[in-house]
């Protein structure tokens, strides 16, 4: 359900979350904790609660990753399917928000496009648009919740020939809601969470579907439910059995991380295993199923309770792995020569990564490019003051890490208010780090934002630690004041008294 569209927020607050989402939800549920002195308001530029959860809406988008750490510690996820649904997951996040009140604080339909940082006021001018037009509000501190990528478009690349094919061509992030696939052939061109996803979706609707892969990814059959964590709810009181739920799947997936770093030709070999186990009666296992790549240079594809090898070996879908030469007037000519025949063609080729959610920034007047900037912690960029912004694990669950940053964000309100400082800004480093890429991942969608994204460094507080039980100790009871976060107060120029 769409909200109408918000009045404006008032015209000065202490902080402003952007985004609606996971991680927007999140943040405010521990400002109204944490810092209740602390006025807030939370602006979503679309009419929803529920970020990505309520922008895709393709046929089974779900998790890929289990719901005990994907959801919300202070509001454990207690349906059986670990691996859930997106609408489900969007209900959820709404049912949180009505929970807390947060829902009340949320502004609708208003989009901020510029943020412009005074030190000698310590406040973020916002420049804000309604469906009314544009107003001013001022904040103290700035918790940008919008994600990484482009909520507009995904990314889209021009097949020769695309014009000619006389069938419709979707993209997953702008699924139509009258497309009918029954009875239809559907080739959807990609190897990646969503493909992997929409293949066996598409088959269950009666569709004969074809993935269509360039190269292969990792894809790990997981199952939907996860019978300790049901045990977990039985014996203990659900805040117990949520933790502990957490937890043990923190530890399994890190463990399955680390190993593969460490080990990565035994981790390939033990996931191709499984993949021939579920396929016995496909020949090419390992040429659609052995990527270049070793595991965990993307992220894993889970399939759960193993539904794409299903849909595989029961000849509802095929798999081909070939170069795409062009589109045809009825399907797509491959590298090969050979021809996928297709009534409809979707386009699963990835996201376009859109750090700070698009909005035009500046700093005293001089405006922020990313590229040339570090990150602290994974929360703060060097150089730009009161201003936090939201990036999950790329190995791990989102939430895991949001949820760390935002009770570290609510520390610093606290401290800066019992000490008296207007803002915190980290300092630039010195020249013994190294700048290295932000996402240690191959993934294209990665390597085509590169160019554009702030730099991770070469050791601590720079570096980005894909590691939950260590960021876990620093960002609870790590010390704030850490030689890298300076602490300011605003020097006020007294006026000259008239002669």
């Amino acid at each position: 359900m769409t909200a109408p569209a918000s009045a404006p927020p008032a015209p000065d607050l202490d902080v402003v979350i952007v985004g609606a989402g996971l991680s927007g939800i999140d943040a405010a549920y521990h400002l109204q904790t944490r810092c209740p002195d602390h006025s807030y308001a939370i602006f979503e530029a679309r009419g929803a609660i529920g970020g990505t959860w309520d922008l895709f809406r393709y046929p089974g988008i779900r998790s890929d990753s289990d719901m005990h750490t994907l959801g919300f510690p202070f509001r454990p996820w207690r349906e059986r399917k670990t691996i859930a649904a997106g609408g489900d997951i969007r209900d959820y996040i709404a049912e949180t928000a009505r929970m807390f009140g947060i829902d009340r604080q949320i502004r609708f339909h208003q989009r901020i496009v510029a943020a412009d940082w005074s030190s000698a006021d310590a406040r973020w001018t916002l420049r804000c648009r309604s469906e009314d037009g544009e107003y001013i509000v001022t904040c103290r501190f700035l918790f940008m919740g919008s994600g990484y990528y482009d909520y507009a478009r995904g990314h889209a690349p021009h097949f020769d020939g695309q014009e000619t094919f006389a069938g419709r061509i979707v993209h997953p992030q702008h699924w139509p809601e009258d497309l009918n696939v029954a009875g239809k052939r559907v080739a959807v061109i990609g190897s990646g969470a969503t493909a992997v996803t929409l293949v066996p979706a598409l088959a269950e609707q009666g569709a004969q579907v074809t993935m269509v892969q360039r190269s292969p990814s990792y894809i790990v059959a997981h199952p939907s439910e996860d019978a300790l964590a049901d045990r977990l709810y039985r014996w203990l009181p659900v805040a117990a059995a949520g933790r502990l739920a957490r937890w043990k799947n923190v530890a399994l997936g890190l463990a399955a991380f680390q190993f593969a770093r460490r080990w990565p030709r035994q981790m390939r070999a033990f996931i191709l295993k499984g993949t021939r186990a579920a396929l016995p009666a496909m020949t090419d296992v390992d040429r659609h199923f052995t990527p270049s790549y070793d595991p965990w240079d993307q992220r894993l594809c889970l399939v759960p309770d193993a539904d794409l090898f299903r849909v595989l070996d029961d000849g509802s879908a095929t798999i081909v792995t070939d170069r795409i030469r062009r589109f045809t007037e009825d399907g797509i000519e491959l590298g090969s020569g050979d021809r996928v025949a297709a009534d409809v063609i979707v386009t699963a080729t990835g996201l376009k990564l859109h750090l700070m959610g698009g909005v035009a920034i500046t700093v005293d007047g001089v405006p922020f490019a990313a590229a040339r900037h570090l990150v602290y912690r994974g929360m703060m960029v060097s150089g730009v003051p009161n201003l936090v912004f939201a990036m999950g694990y790329t190995n791990a669950s989102w939430t895991l890490k949001i949820d760390l940053v935002s009770r570290r964000m609510c520390r610093m309100l606290v401290h800066m208010r019992r000490q008296g400082y207007d803002y915190c800004v980290p300092a630039a480093p010195g020249a013994g780090i190294e700048r290295r890429p932000l996402l240690d991942f191959s993934s294209g969608y990665v390597q085509r934002a590169e160019a554009g994204l702030p730099s991770q460094g070469s050791r601590a507080p720079w570096r980005l630690r894909q590691n939950y039980f260590l960021d876990y100790m620093a960002f609870r009871f790590g010390r704030l004041a850490d030689g890298v976060l300076r602490f300011r107060k605003v020097t006020k120029v007294p006026h000259s008294a008239p002669s």
